[in-house]
């Protein structure tokens, strides 16, 4: 049986360590994170995913998979960790350093190692490659090296993780070969050759399209709002033409890959990629365009807001990079009081109080919806008529159906129209 040893085990390296253990590997996970590698040890999982605690459970039983926090050798070794970007925005490659590091004391001969986490162009080849040439490794010929980034989405990552086509971009071809044949084990989608320096590229881009255009829907909000144009009734429209896709409008962009990814490219090129930083100064101007929409609905900054969702997308327990949070934090330096409800984060996740639907909302002059999780598809209208001061729904996501005549309702189609609605009509 070969082994594989995965460094990192947060929302991409557990789910990828455990495909791999019910897939025919003795698996070791390493993380800095002492209480997951307790957790992963005894059956459990640290973080929110569809069918991966069924997954871990079944790979730690059967005695595939295990973790501590050191790495130790193997057959092929697999580097999931974080790559956050700095104040400036240029990424922070501290933990893909230590991590090649660390692997680096226990690489043998023939060993292949595959960098998983996102990475700005040409980090294989001007950091990582050089990390094994100073300890004398011929990369390429005594190890073998590749780039291979994840493409999953949250709530999808084990089915995705299967059916997705995957890029596999080795240093050269006997790297590419060798990472084909692990993925090879499980993936049903097409197993895409390329170089390292593409695959990076490639990853990037794709995360890049969907900010730009999502940019582009959010800039649509703004115009339509100053129009009286119903933008969401225009996207649809707009989406009727066969080579027409616009996305939807939101809060802002979120996660560790829309709202990183493209700084990456714009850190390597700044003057030839404009529009992508157009963009992300587009998106990032979200948050403070939803607290104004806030400001223009309650009657003075002391209002209560009662927060429905804090992760960047629904059903998923994932806060890194959310506009909520961003938004929740522009709200409290307004003078707000807030009422915060998650259903999916926990109390350590942040500072904040994390209350009940009921507790959030009572007193409030606005419930503001920020996620998408299906929880908040269907709100229970009497509970907003007894406990709420002012039943008015903000819908930033465009998620929740109200029936109730007597709950005003306003989403990114109906902002203008809504706005002129004084606050005594009711």
């Amino acid at each position: 049986m070969k082994k594989l040893c995965v460094v990192g085990l947060g929302y991409i390296g557990l789910p990828t360590a455990a495909m791999f253990a019910n897939n025919g590997w003795q698996v070791h996970g390493v993380d800095v994170n002492q209480k997951a590698v307790d957790m992963i040890n005894k059956g459990q999982i640290h973080i929110e995913e569809i069918g991966l605690q069924e997954m871990v459970e079944k790979a730690v039983e059967c005695g595939n998979l295990r973790a501590s926090t050191e790495v130790e050798g193997a057959d092929c070794f697999i580097i999931a960790v974080p790559t956050p970007h700095n104040k400036d925005n240029t990424a922070n490659l501290e933990y893909l350093v230590q991590a090649t590091k660390s692997v680096l004391g226990k690489v043998q001969k023939g060993n292949l190692v595959i960098v998983e986490s996102t990475i700005p162009p040409r980090t294989i080849n001007d950091v990582v490659a050089p990390l094994f040439e100073e300890a004398s490794w011929r990369v390429g010929e005594d190890i073998f090296l590749a780039h291979c980034p994840e493409r999953v989405l949250p709530g999808r990552i084990l089915i995705e993780l299967v059916e997705n086509n995957r890029i596999v971009g080795g240093v050269n071809d006997a790297s590419t070969d060798k990472a084909i044949e692990v993925y090879a084990t499980f993936v049903k989608g097409d197993l895409l050759r390329t170089s390292s320096l593409s695959a990076e590229m490639s990853k990037l881009m794709e995360n890049t399209y969907r900010d730009v255009n999502i940019a582009l829907a959010n800039e649509l909000v703004k115009i339509s709002e100053k129009l009286g144009i119903d933008a969401l009734e225009v996207i649809g429209l707009a989406n009727e033409h066969p080579r027409v896709n616009l996305h939807l409008p939101g809060p802002g962009v979120g996660g560790h890959c829309l709202a990183v990814d493209p700084y990456f490219i714009i850190e390597k090129a700044p003057d030839e990629s404009q529009l992508i930083a157009k963009a992300r100064a587009i998106n990032n101007s979200m948050p403070d365009f939803v607290v104004e929409q806030v400001g223009k609905r309650v009657n003075n900054s002391n209002s209560k807001i009662a927060v429905l969702g804090l992760t960047y997308k629904g059903n998923i327990d994932d806060v890194r990079e959310s506009p909520a949070m961003e938004i929740v934090e522009k709200l409290l330096e307004e003078g707000y009081t807030l009422g915060v409800h998650d259903p999916h984060v926990s109390q350590e996740q942040v500072k904040f109080k994390i209350l009940s639907f009921e507790e959030a909302i009572e007193d409030s002059e606005c419930i503001l919806v920020l996620t998408d999780h299906n929880e908040f598809k269907n709100l229970d209208e009497e509970v907003i008529l007894r406990k709420s001061k002012q039943p008015l729904v903000l819908d930033t996501r465009n998620c929740v159906s109200i029936n109730s005549d007597e709950i005003r309702y306003v989403n990114f189609g109906n902002l203008k129209k809504a706005s002129e609605v004084k606050m005594n009509s009711f």
